[in-house]
């Protein structure tokens, strides 16, 4: 198998950083958009998601040094709990603009290096875009958002790119760390390491050009938000 030149972003942690290792370990060159720096020896950009224009930049400029794009892994993602009144408009906001908007802006700029090699996205969106929850509505409007996005955009580039929509539930990450109790999972949750779902995500890049899979629902078998 050739190596691959994957494009990662939120590759600096969490799930992102489990891909970024996985492609390490797969021959892959991973290639990581982020605010902060990933693991030592990955090639990355620092950009804020929430920003479109350069969001778009970031993905051309490691197209300009990688050669050429192979797959996007959309790993990127932000949270602001509570209820709709009690969030600040612009922390709210900066959930739709990170979750949607920069996996849409990512994708639109990787696609002509994506059709020229008839290279993969995968779009991380969450169980909570597919059932919602109080005290959620930003983190589900944009996941519900990259749902229908990444439904949509798999029919739009069928037999030119292959699209698959990830949606994983909870995982063992910093993803939590800082939120009020309420908002943590409880004592007895299982979450799944991120190193498993990274697995999913390789599997899925491996496929042969022109077969697909759509979507995977990934959790731990407790996993409350699903189904």
């Amino acid at each position: 198998m050739t190596s691959r030149t994957v494009l990662i972003t939120g590759g600096a942690s969490g799930l992102g950083a489990a891909v970024a290792g996985a492609c390490l370990d797969a021959g892959d060159r991973p290639f990581v958009l982020d605010r902060q720096p990933p693991a030592d020896g990955v090639d990355h950009v620092l950009v804020d998601l929430a920003d479109p224009e350069k969001t778009e930049l970031a993905v051309r400029q490691a197209i300009e040094e990688t050669g050429g794009l192979d797959a996007v892994v959309t790993c990127a993602g932000t949270d602001a709990c509570g209820r709709l009144e009690d969030v600040p408009t612009p922390d709210w906001n900066r959930v739709v603009e990170v979750n949607l908007l920069g996996t849409v802006a990512t994708v639109r700029a990787a696609l002509p290096s994506l059709r020229e090699r008839r290279g993969r996205v995968v779009t991380v969106a969450s169980t909570l875009g597919l059932k919602a929850l109080p005290d959620a509505t930003a983190y589900c409007a944009s996941k519900f958002g990259v749902v229908g996005f990444t439904r949509a955009l798999a029919a739009e580039l069928a037999g030119e790119v292959g699209v698959t929509l990830l949606e994983p539930g909870g995982m063992e990450t910093a993803f939590f760390d800082g939120r009020p109790d309420q908002y943590k999972p409880g004592p007895d949750a299982v979450l799944n390491p991120p190193s498993e779902v990274a697995r999913t995500i390789m599997f899925v890049l491996a496929l042969p050009a022109g077969h697909e899979i759509r979507e995977l629902v990934v959790t731990a078998s407790t996993e409350p938000s699903w189904p």
